[in-house]
């Protein structure tokens, strides 16, 4: 049989693909795949299936054991010293919120599709294969770094619970650069146990996970316990330097929204769990538990550690980098043993996020592996373990390296944008997919209304951060939000749904995923500079393999026959110089 030679047969036949390269990214940029190509062709290309073995309740181990990590240990001192003073409480509250929308428009996609691929899946089937590619390659590169850096922060917690200084767990290379001669084993031991616990079986991955959190959480309630116990309720309203703002609210409403964005990063954590749902037994009942479950308890578990902190110290006295432990350390009256535990609870915090997140990352390039845009083998499933083995020991190792060698604590405060424009990203889609079918329905409406939305909250953002404060300030970010809803109830009135969920969708389309997308894009204007170089960067990179090497595999693959389009149709075409006038 006549077969198309592959792109990557040759260096003459890969020279001949980049001649092509146009054509092709014209071709395959855009294609989009349906849930039943995903669930069915595609999936296939992993040879054996992921074991359906979790529950509602190993979903909600898995979001808090992700979520629940030690960020909550350094975002609420920064938060409240500087932003929300005792409001901290309220920002929690409204960083939860935050956080319960965007799990709705993941538990949408992950009950109607309940596939490894989280974000990734959603955006091919909605905005086509280079949408899903820049926002994945991303994602991953996030996950390696920020867990990188969390396993070596887990030897800091870990010397300090104990007592014994991080320089005696690392040892420095003389000769290596700065910032990566400092050799960190324990770190890079870490990642390779966590690596071969998640290689041998999701089940016992989550039974892991569901006893390093039930511990973190005892340790989490020893801490509220004791700032209630020990805490005055006249901090909640009394600084302790009469000079600064005092009441509940010191810096007023825009502190607590200030204070919001700071610790909305806590939240991060729960999109890993919609990865896991491929091996969820009943996705319909399990995974809208399970996920929203896990957010509405670790927003509880926040505001009430946000509450004790406030009631032990006057906001103005709280530390700004280790907020709780420094509230007992170097006391005279025999509480700073406490320090000491609050380092143990963070130890294991870091342990379950850390799990968790390698879960997430493994899966996500599996499903990335199976749209054939990264190497097929990523993609393979084991016939014994049911998990992705080769994805897990790939950024496992990859992981333990960077770790061993690289500082991270600088890149670890980069590492949140790519996250924030996922769930952006995904909170569009949610409304695409409601209202635009393919081939039935035209788009432009749908697609000038999410630009109009974000837009004017991108407008919202710079004025909120830039401009100066006063009533000219107050009155423009009011005008915004008229706008913005006027926007929104217009596309409501004349624009039908185009289709409606067979199982579990988000409540009042299309609020929700606008608020979502509102709140994810004024997040991300709570980022700094580097924050959006980093971005910048990466996506370019990615944007590089994609034209390089991803859009020609991809195009191999529709040529096999690996994503349902006739083959002779394809072989036709690309004898007459792919022409790109069809799409998958």
């Amino acid at each position: 049989m006549d077969t198309q030679a592959s792109s990557f047969s040759s260096f003459q036949s890969y020279l001949r693909a980049l001649v092509h390269t146009p054509g092709r990214l014209a071709r395959r940029a855009g294609s989009v795949s349906t849930p039943y190509e995903e669930l069915s062709r595609v999936r296939a290309r992993s040879g054996s299936d992921m074991q359906r073995s979790l529950r509602w309740f190993d979903l909600v181990g898995l979001g808090i054991g992700g979520m629940l990590g030690a960020g909550v240990f350094v975002t609420t001192g920064k938060a409240s010293r500087l932003h929300a003073g005792p409001g901290i409480v309220i920002s929690y509250a409204i960083a939860g919120f935050c956080a319960l929308l965007s799990a709705f428009c993941y538990t949408e996609f992950a009950v109607h599709m309940p596939l490894a691929g989280g974000a990734f899946s959603y955006l091919r089937v909605t905005f086509g294969e280079f949408a899903a590619f820049l926002t994945g390659a991303n994602l991953i590169m996030e996950y390696v770094m920020s867990n990188a850096a969390v396993a070596r922060s887990f030897t800091s917690y870990l010397g300090a619970a104990i007592g014994i200084s991080t320089a005696k767990w690392r040892f420095t290379v003389p000769g290596l650069p700065k910032g990566f001669d400092e050799i960190d084993v324990v770190a890079c031991t870490v990642v390779l146990i966590i690596t071969l616990i998640i290689c041998y079986s999701t089940k016992q991955s989550s039974v892991v996970n569901m006893i390093l959190t039930a511990l973190h959480i005892l340790f989490i309630g020893f801490v509220i316990f004791m700032g209630f116990w020990r805490g005055d309720w006249n901090n909640f309203t009394h600084p302790a330097n009469p000079d600064n703002p005092s009441g509940f609210f010191p810096h007023g409403p825009s502190g607590v929204f200030n204070g919001a964005a700071a610790v909305y990063l806590s939240y991060i954590g729960y999109d890993a769990v919609s990865t896991m749902a491929e091996e969820v037994r009943d996705p319909v009942k399990d995974i809208p538990v399970g996920v929203s479950g896990s957010v509405i308890i670790v927003t509880i578990l926040y505001c009430l550690m946000a509450a004790s902190m406030s009631k032990l110290l006057p906001y103005d006295m709280i530390d700004v980098e280790a907020p709780f432990s420094a509230a007992f350390s170097g006391r005279s009256d025999g509480w700073e043993w406490v320090s000491r535990v609050i380092g143990v609870g963070a130890s294991f915090g870091i342990l379950t996020s850390l799990l968790v997140a390698m879960l997430g990352q493994a899966r996500y390039m599996c499903v990335i592996g199976r749209s054939s845009v990264v190497p097929a083998w990523l993609a393979r499933v084991h016939h014994k373990t049911s998990t992705p083995v080769n994805a897990s020991a790939f950024l496992g190792i990859f992981t333990a390296a960077i770790a061993l060698f690289t500082d991270l604590s600088v890149l670890l405060n980069l590492v949140s944008i790519g996250t924030l424009f996922v769930f952006y990203m995904v909170a569009n889609a949610v409304i695409y997919r409601r209202y635009v079918v393919v081939g039935t329905t035209k788009p432009w409406s749908t697609l000038s209304f999410l630009c109009l939305l974000s837009l004017t909250s991108i407008i919202f953002t710079l004025l909120w951060h830039f401009a100066p404060p006063g009533k000219p300030k107050a009155f423009v970010l009011g005008t915004c939000v008229v706008i913005a809803i006027s926007i929104l109830q217009i596309f409501r009135c004349m624009v039908p749904q185009a289709r409606k969920p067979d199982f579990w969708g988000v409540p009042f389309m299309p609020w929700l995923p606008s608020i979502s997308i509102f709140l994810n894009i004024f997040l991300m204007g709570s980022l700094g500079g580097p924050s959006y170089v980093r971005f910048g960067f990466f996506s370019a990179l990615a944007v590089l393999v994609y034209v390089l090497y991803s859009v020609h595999a991809s195009f191999d693959a529709e040529v096999d026959g690996s994503f349902g389009q006739n083959n002779g149709e394809i072989r036709k075409e690309s004898a007459e110089s792919e022409h790109p006038s069809h799409k998958v």
